[in-house]
């Protein structure tokens, strides 16, 4: 599993554009969510992390998309 602590920085900008083409079809952001260890797993690893989920959604295989998926998060939701 991932771990914050080996995540490299972000680019909310960046992330932001991931977000539009690969979750926005089925996720929204809201001020005030968190963001957990499970976030980044689920990033890694959708089918692992969640057994028989329905999701098209491959996961982002690569490191630096992770992260910059997760810093736009955290920004758009503060």
């Amino acid at each position: 599993m991932a771990s914050y602590s080996e995540v490299p920085p972000g680019n909310p900008t960046a992330g932001e554009k991931i977000f539009k083409t690969k979750c926005a079809q089925c996720h929204t952001v809201d001020k005030g969510a968190g963001h957990k260890q499970a976030t980044l797993n689920y990033l890694a690893f959708p089918m692992q992390y969640i057994p028989g989920t329905k999701t098209v959604f491959p996961g982002l295989k690569k490191p630096q998309e992770r992260a910059d998926l997760i810093a736009y998060l955290k920004n758009a939701t503060a």
